[in-house]
């Protein structure tokens, strides 16, 4: 069974559900949106095209799994309307891996309709929304066929272990840890970055094969920049490092078990992109948000105390991570690792500042 099949978000409407937990990606979405609407208005005043196509790769589920596609909407039609032209017919396809919870986001576009009636009114543009299963890491669509991909918080998923079939004078190249931390060997490092960018090539080869002439695209991915900070993955692994000393979690279990996501720098995302030859790369963006916003929706985190606060980045952490875990771990052990996280974070608030680095990037097909 292959590993990607676990590489899915929580489903359903649960209080562990990515729905009820992702509020902070919202977050992103909203704060990367100007770079959206200067790439599809360049798309759409470059070819005006009937029926636009346009394509989500790794949708995932819950209320974010739709606002890409509201915004998309929205800009366009504010759009036509600006030029004085007919709006288009719309056509999405919003992808994740086959495990994804598709049901729950198929369940809520009645309402979603609804709602553009509502705004839009009956002279707005025919819109149709289909599902398309599969890793984006290969082909999804026939040649020249999509305007547009976007792209949030999905591409820093790796397409498998990168450390899968390596091992060191001890066995595991990584031994008791499931990621990479400091006391890990440089090869660890270098095996997850050949992963990177060997899945970010086929990712790029695959998107111009399937983008129309002057196609476009908008990816949004966790990165690094210049700042030091810490990785929130990395704290995971350090929390299950603790567990598998005190006797918790089984040796083999650690041992056959990493994480399997990188956060590139814009200099190894751009040289990808360089060696690839089949995009050319607008101006990038780099937003930083610290990793409790959105806990207290409307209002200043800083007001909120650090045991609410933890809680929920340790929540929205296991509604990301938790179909990977289960696939390796107890319940109990799972339960007992987010409990110690929690605690974790309520201690690494009081003594700094935790934010991630989210990298905006906005791609044009070359030819």
């Amino acid at each position: 069974m292959g590993e990607e099949l676990f590489l899915h978000m929580n489903g359903g409407k649960g209080e562990r559900s990515y729905a009820n937990n992702s509020s902070l990606q919202r977050k992103v979405i909203l704060e990367a949106k100007p770079v959206l609407e200067e790439t599809i208005r360049t798309l759409y005043i470059d070819s005006f095209p009937d029926c636009i196509k346009v394509a989500d790769l790794g949708c995932s589920v819950g209320p974010n799994a739709l606002l890409a596609t509201s915004n998309i909407i929205d800009i366009v039609d504010t759009l036509s309307k600006h030029l004085n032209c007919e709006p288009p017919t719309f056509q999405f396809y919003l992808n994740d891996l086959f495990g994804n919870d598709f049901n729950t986001i198929f369940n809520s576009l009645p309402d979603f309709s609804k709602r553009l009636q509502e705004v839009k009114g009956h002279k707005f543009g025919p819109c149709f929304i289909n599902a398309t299963p599969g890793s984006f890491y290969g082909r999804l669509f026939p040649n020249n066929f999509i305007h547009f991909f976007h792209s949030f918080n999905s591409l820093h998923w790796l397409s498998q272990d990168p450390l899968l079939g390596l091992t060191g004078e001890t066995g595991s190249l990584n031994k008791g840890n499931c990621y990479i931390v400091n006391t890990s060997p440089s090869a660890v490092y270098k095996a997850y970055l050949n992963q990177f960018r060997e899945g970010f090539k086929v990712f790029l080869k695959s998107r111009w094969e399937e983008l129309v002439p002057g196609g476009a695209m908008v990816l949004v991915l966790l990165g690094r920049d210049e700042t030091p900070r810490r990785n929130i993955w990395e704290e995971v692994a350090l929390t299950l490092n603790v567990m598998l000393l005190e006797g918790l979690i089984e040796e083999e279990k650690m041992d056959s078990f990493n994480i399997p996501t990188y956060q590139p720098t814009l200099e190894e995302i751009r040289l990808v992109i360089q060696e690839e030859g089949s995009f050319s790369l607008q101006s990038p963006k780099i937003i930083t948000l610290p990793w409790d916003e959105g806990v207290n929706k409307g209002g200043d985190a800083s007001f909120v105390d650090g045991n609410t606060r933890a809680e929920f980045i340790a929540n929205y952490t296991r509604a990301a991570m938790e179909p990977l875990l289960l696939a390796k771990f107890d319940a109990n052990v799972i339960d007992e690792l987010f409990l110690r996280f929690k605690k974790k974070l309520v201690q690494l608030m009081e003594e700094e500042i935790l934010e991630y680095a989210n990298l905006v990037i906005s791609l044009s097909k070359n030819g």
